[in-house]
């Protein structure tokens, strides 16, 4: 591979203090052309975050100085840099707090290698794009922020503004997991942090609206204990 095509290639900064792991890592995305650069600690993280400038960073929380949430943190103070956490805590709260440390996207390990190449390839498309395409198509859901427009197999569906909004943010941040708290701060604000059923409520109607069958959609995923995320297709 010619040093031109190395220097073009996505950097992705791998931070586990596993062995073992690194090395997978390592072998997995190189064969899919990545430029990996690894580290083992919290502050060899923030490091090579500063000099390397990635990409993506990939993140394990169980690390032997910082825990991970707070790299995401210290990372977020100057940084937009897309960050996956890839760890073997599976527990709700967990989850939450990294996310609203400012992780982008959260796997459980152990994790299949499509699904964390799909997630790579959505966080990079989003930091490649910076502002969001005014024309969001997703199988067939079509969201036309210009215009305001929402679509579904090419009929036009009637949301109200609450819906709407709410179905923009998820555009806005396709592909990534939204915690609860997240979006009613966003939508609803401060005072409606502790009332989680009017997301539920609203996801439920928008759901029925833009879902084929919304008992098993297709479009706005739960994860449970969460959030919410919208698939891109």
């Amino acid at each position: 591979m010619s040093d031109e095509k190395v220097l073009n290639l996505p950097r992705i900064l791998v931070v586990d203090d596993e062995a073992a792991i690194r090395r997978f890592l390592h072998t997995v995305l190189n064969a899919e052309e990545f430029s990996l650069h690894l580290a083992e600690t919290g502050h060899a993280a923030l490091a090579a975050a500063a000099t390397i400038r990635p990409d993506i960073i990939l993140l394990d929380l169980g690390l032997p100085d910082l825990d991970g949430v707070e790299v995401i943190r210290r990372i977020r103070e100057w940084s937009p840099v897309p960050i996956i956490v890839l760890s073997v805590r599976d527990r709700e709260d967990d989850k939450v707090k990294a996310l609203d440390a400012g992780a982008d996207d959260y796997l459980t390990k152990p994790f299949g290698i499509s699904e964390l190449l799909a997630r790579i390839r959505v966080s990079l498309r989003r930091s490649v794009q910076q502002i969001p395409e005014p024309l969001f198509i997703s199988g067939d859901l079509e969201v036309d922020l210009a215009r305001r427009r929402v679509s579904v197999g090419g009929a036009e569906v009637q949301l109200t503004p609450t819906e709407y909004d709410l179905l923009r943010l998820l555009v806005n941040h396709s592909g990534r997991v939204m915690t609860h708290s997240q979006i009613l701060k966003q939508i609803w604000g401060l005072a409606y942090l502790e009332q989680p059923h009017v997301l539920r409520v609203n996801i439920s109607n928008l759901r029925h609206k833009i879902e084929a069958d919304p008992s098993r959609p297709r479009h706005i995923i739960t994860e449970p204990g969460v959030g919410y995320r919208l698939r891109e297709e």
